[in-house]
């Protein structure tokens, strides 16, 4: 299982430029490491307050919900939820400085993405073979 989480330091790139850098990334992984299965992480949302930043992860995150599927062995985990509030504020119990993780954020993060990488880990071939007939 190979995890990729890259992206939200490319704000100086288009939305479509960050999701098409990180789906290259994943061909590359598939092309290098076929029997690998991959994991890709959301672009989490920035700021404390909404901004623009923010709403290009968004976006980036909506490209990649769509194109990723595409790709074999390929699974989009999107870990965002919970960290923008009902009135659109993140927490700096969860973001420190309202981009980078605090102890309590990567736990909200860690928890969905052991548990992927657990049941990717322990699905077999023969498993996989019945959940597609």
């Amino acid at each position: 299982v190979i995890v990729v989480w890259v992206g939200t330091n490319n704000h100086g790139n288009t939305a479509e430029e960050v999701a098409g850098g990180i789906e290259a990334i994943v061909r590359l992984i598939n092309t290098q490491q076929p029997q690998a299965k991959v994991i890709v992480l959301g672009l989490l949302p920035r700021g404390e307050k909404p901004n623009p930043l923010r709403q290009k992860n968004a976006k980036v995150n909506h490209l990649l919900k769509a194109s990723l599927p595409k790709l074999p062995n390929v699974q989009l985990l999107d870990v965002d939820a919970g960290f923008v509030h009902s009135d659109g504020t993140i927490s700096y119990h969860d973001m420190f400085d309202f981009l980078h993780l605090t102890g309590g954020g990567y736990a909200k993060i860690c928890k969905p993405l052991h548990e992927l990488i657990m049941q990717l880990l322990e699905e077999t071939p023969e498993e996989k073979r019945a959940a597609l007939a």
